[in-house]
């Protein structure tokens, strides 16, 4: 085998995770990014002069629409997902449908049904399916963003005494890490509010203007690659020069198609 040595940095797409609390602009802001094509799993997009694929009512269908989107790469320059929690949600629905169908004599209606944690390991592969469809995308020189709602849960650290809470990507626990690990940036959107105390004691919020966090804090996750800001304000205009307009098919790696759509009906992703 003949090894070669290459040297400086390699343009790629960006895949892009924006999640925070539900109404602060998430959609709006993955709107702006070049060229963009959405599959809107809940219609958050109504009001947006966007470019959308038919609405995805079960898992299937997200299946056949990234793999419109891996053949015909021309379409867009950024697919957005949004938001990848509803995603979430029907691909369980998915999951439960076709072990329910498998299993005579048993009825499985729910992803508890499967018993010690079985559902959401099958959950978490399928998932893992999705991220590399999503993968074969970026591959291609598309931007891919993922939207999510952001959900708070109770931390507690086994190395310290006390619990605080967190802001989390609302998906389940096998699934977050999988989406984290996956994107070259993670955006945590929220209202900077300060609360102050007036001169009777009384605690005063103030502020709400919108900001997002590039970087990984005790209290949410968020990450980049780019040597951002650690806050900066929620806005498209933020991270435009962190985000090439147009990555062609010859800035990127060798492509690759690792899914089989003809096996659609037996394991979308897999």
């Amino acid at each position: 085998m003949k090894i070669q040595i290459t040297k400086g940095k390699i343009p790629k797409a960006e895949r892009v995770v924006i999640y925070g609390p539900e109404g602060i602009g998430k959609s709006t802001f993955a709107s702006q990014f070049p060229d963009p094509l959405f599959i809107d799993t809940e219609g958050s997009t109504n009001e947006l002069d966007v470019k959308r694929l038919p609405p995805p009512l079960e898992w299937n269908h997200i299946v056949e629409e990234i793999s419109y989107v891996i053949n015909d790469p021309s379409c867009c320059k950024t697919l957005v997902i949004d938001t990848v929690d509803w995603c979430e949600k029907l691909c369980i629905e998915y999951i439960v449908a076709k072990a329910d169908a498998s299993t005579p004599g048993k009825r499985i209606t729910s992803i508890e049904d499967f018993g010690y944690g079985k559902g959401y390991t099958r959950l978490a592969e399928e998932f893992k399916g999705f991220l590399d469809a999503l993968s074969a995308v970026s591959d291609l020189g598309i931007n891919v963003v993922l939207t999510a709602h952001a959900q708070m849960r109770k931390f507690e650290r086994p190395d310290e005494s006390g619990a605080y809470d967190r802001w989390e990507l609302k998906l389940e626990k096998k699934d977050c890490p999988l989406i984290k690990e996956w994107a070259t940036m993670v955006l945590f959107a929220n209202y900077d509010i300060v609360v102050v105390k007036d001169s009777n004691n009384h605690a005063k919020a103030h502020g709400g203007q919108r900001v997002m966090y590039t970087t990984h804090h005790p209290c949410w996750d968020a990450k980049n690659r780019k040597g951002m800001p650690e806050k900066m304000p929620f806005s498209y205009e933020s991270i435009a020069e962190y985000i090439r307009p147009d990555v062609t098919t010859s800035d990127t790696a060798a492509l690759s198609l690792p899914i089989d759509y003809a096996k659609v009906e037996d394991n979308p992703f897999m």
